[in-house]
């Protein structure tokens, strides 16, 4: 007899993960559209021709998302998700505006400052995981992680027309409105929030050294990390070996993402369906080392470098949508937001970290360097991730699991 077969999403469900991804992407796409055109911006303003401070204001996002993700997620736990994400995406409004009148560098410092502050990552996250259930969370998660890759992929291509159209102010303003636009999001199209678990709050220590949530967290961190570090060196390699103008990069970027996308969704679906997360997540962490070991040895040929971009684009977006799917599984109910919002640090600080050793490795030594450094980094995040304890089978799975072996013992 066939053991029963998990049921589809519900109309609520695919609401909630509509919504929080377009919630995700409208924030990110605010995000990404100065980072193409703003270092060429900012030579136009006073104090913009410091490139020291140029990266400041491209990376103050960053640094307040990293301080902001722990309070925004434990202050979810304590007064409601929508509540936190709602001040988040004020503001990132607030911010926008900001930068949008700001005369000098400096204060468009302070505008990207008050953006990142707006930290709301994990407050959307551990709000997809209240309003779905496990056998369709990692589903949920993965549409979240898209719309940020969609959108980083849009930003690539319009990035330079409204720069032409509306100038930098212009695309401040349209940041600010798309925060806006997401709080309408929040209150009119996502579901209403599930009441909070009753009980005491485990102390922040417990959920901070947890092994099983380090170890995932120690995932993010070097996920992001290698992002950051590969994407230092590969627009010059597109250039260098593709030849490839910088305005054209777009013509690799959006196809390989875009297929990535497709690719993806098969070992998404194979991982929940069959109840084999864990075997499906630890391969997507061994197709990321095998991809920066090839770039490694031959990371001098155009033909290997697109195909690698597309190995890393599959493998990123299957762990993308994975791993606060399993944090979320992990951590107590009453320390979800929490658990995000270390994870959430970690991520940015990832990005931060990969930024930094990249541009130091492709200044000491080469392209080879980087790459050799990000798979000796996932080579040691393979060996955290295999050797874990087993995951807990989801809870639909293991009642159906139950089931299953009662029908037999009966028969």
């Amino acid at each position: 007899m066939l053991s029963p077969t998990p049921d589809a999403m519900s109309r609520d469900e695919k609401r909630a993960g509509a919504a929080l991804a377009s919630i995700f992407g409208l924030r990110m796409l605010g995000l990404f559209l100065i980072l193409p055109v703003f270092a060429v911006h900012a030579q136009s303003i006073p104090g913009g021709n410091d490139l020291t401070l140029v990266g400041i204001a491209l990376g103050a996002y960053g640094l307040t998302q990293a301080m902001f993700q722990i309070p925004f997620g434990m202050a979810s736990d304590a007064f409601g998700r929508k509540r936190v994400i709602i001040i988040g995406l004020l503001l990132f409004a607030v911010g926008s505006a900001v930068a949008a009148m700001a005369p000098d560098i400096w204060w468009t410092i302070f505008g990207r400052v008050l953006q990142g502050a707006g930290a709301i990552s994990a407050a959307v996250t551990a709000l997809a995981a209240d309003l779905t259930r496990e056998q369709h969370r990692t589903k949920v998660m993965a549409l979240i992680g898209s719309s940020i890759g969609l959108v980083f992929a849009l930003s690539l291509v319009a990035a330079p027309a409204l720069y032409a159209a509306i100038g930098m102010s212009g695309i401040f303003w349209l940041t600010a409105v798309l925060a806006v636009a997401a709080i309408g999001l929040v209150t009119h199209v996502v579901p209403p929030a599930p009441p909070l678990p009753p009980g005491p709050k485990p102390p922040f220590r417990d959920v901070l050294l947890d092994a099983q949530l380090l170890r995932l967290n120690f995932g993010i961190f070097t996920l992001h990390m290698v992002q950051m570090a590969m994407f230092v060196v590969i627009p010059g390699l597109l250039l260098r070996y593709g030849d490839l103008p910088l305005a054209a990069h777009w013509k690799i970027y959006l196809p390989v993402v875009l297929a990535s996308f497709v690719l993806m969704v098969p070992a998404i679906i194979f991982a929940e369906k069959r109840n084999k997360v864990q075997p499906v997540f630890v391969f997507a962490i061994g197709l990321l080392l095998v991809t920066l070991l090839v770039m490694w040895l031959h990371n001098t040929n155009f033909v290997v470098i697109a195909g690698g971009l597309l190995s890393f684009f599959v493998a990123f977006n299957i762990l993308e949508a994975m791993l606060p799917s399993l944090i979320s599984r992990i951590a107590p109910p009453r320390a979800k937001g929490a658990a995000l919002g270390v994870y959430n640090t970690t991520q940015a600080l990832g990005l931060f970290v990969g930024g930094a050793l990249g541009g130091w490795l492709m200044k000491n030594f080469d392209a080879g360097a980087v790459f050799m450094f990000d798979a000796a980094m996932v080579a040691l995040w393979l060996l955290a991730a295999a050797t874990m304890t087993a995951l807990p089978l989801r809870r639909a799975a293991a009642t159906a699991s139950s089931a299953h072996g009662i029908l037999e013992t009966k028969s």
